[in-house]
């Protein structure tokens, strides 16, 4: 397939769908060489594998990036009640079957905690937590939460079969108007950007494509208490926010680097949660150094 390009994004590679041994699908799309260095995605919020970064970069580093629906997004067999260990599992059944290996991870947005699991477990070699969704359930941050979300991590706490019920009304017009209306202008700038807001776009249609159950799961394990033991994660970690970054982290990471043995934490000025696709090179970079040499 011929790429084209962008400023932020480019359209996939390769795209195709692998069958798991109970009998579910993953979709899933590729960037890059074939044979490059493997780098998963645990993209954000409700967004099917089509949204990928680093238009270019992947290319001239050598990467194979592979971007996959969570369950119940896009193509993907819906899996209810699945867990953060469940979706590890199918992340290695899926190194297997593309010949992964033990790829590197980026986790942006809501897809953090999801990397953060397969880090947990073994699945991968190196971890970047891009503008992550934090655990905003832990005490620490209680008393700093908007009233809007403390209200919804107290009915997600409280009943998260309600909760997961409430959040399967979400739609992707919502998503997007969430993401539009409380974004910083530096990300706005990249998110209004015609090429990348059709990408965007797209990828929020396939991720809500079978309804909202799968966001909905998605979204009561993010909010819920992690139950991975980020104080045994043993691979490298880097941890990303941009300064201006006021939706996926109460204190920019901070917590969370404190949290993991060895993260190394990075704040980027300029920039808010946008920071995936403006800085992709600096991401992939650093990886790729922590994927070949454990460090």
């Amino acid at each position: 397939m011929m790429l084209i390009m962008t400023r932020y994004t480019d359209v996939p590679a390769r795209l195709g769908e692998s069958a798991l041994s109970d009998g579910r699908v993953l979709g899933w799309a590729e960037w890059g060489p074939s044979d490059g260095a493997p780098v998963l995605l645990c993209s954000g919020a409700a967004t099917s594998r089509w949204l990928g970064f680093g238009a270019g970069v992947v290319e001239a580093l050598g990467v194979r990036l592979v971007s996959v629906d969570r369950p119940g997004l896009g193509v993907s067999t819906p899996d209810p009640g699945r867990t953060f260990s469940d979706f590890a599992g199918d992340m290695r059944q899926l190194c297997v079957q593309r010949g992964l290996g033990q790829p590197g991870v980026v986790g942006n947005s809501q897809g953090a905690p999801f990397a953060l699991a397969c880090a947990a477990e073994g699945v991968v070699s190196a971890l970047a937590v891009v503008s992550g969704a934090d655990e905003v359930a832990g005490p620490e941050f209680a008393s700093v939460l908007d009233a809007d979300l403390r209200g919804l991590v107290e009915r997600t706490e409280r009943d998260p079969a309600g909760a997961e019920e409430f959040l399967a009304g979400f739609t992707a017009d919502a998503m997007w108007d969430m993401v539009m209306t409380g974004s910083p202008g530096c990300d706005l700038a990249v998110y209004r950007d015609p090429d990348f807001a059709a990408g965007y776009r797209r990828a929020l249609d396939e991720g809500f494509a079978q309804g909202a159950a799968g966001y909905a799961r998605d979204t009561v394990l993010a909010m819920g208490r992690w139950p991975f033991a980020l104080d045994e994660i043993a691979v490298p970690v880097d941890i990303w926010y941009g300064e201006q970054d006021r939706s996926h982290s109460p204190d920019n990471g901070a917590l969370l680097a404190a949290r993991v043995p060895g993260a190394r934490h990075h704040v980027v000025p300029g920039i808010g949660g946008a920071l995936l696709w403006t800085h992709a090179e600096s991401i992939l970079t650093g990886l790729l150094e922590k994927t070949f040499t454990g460090q």
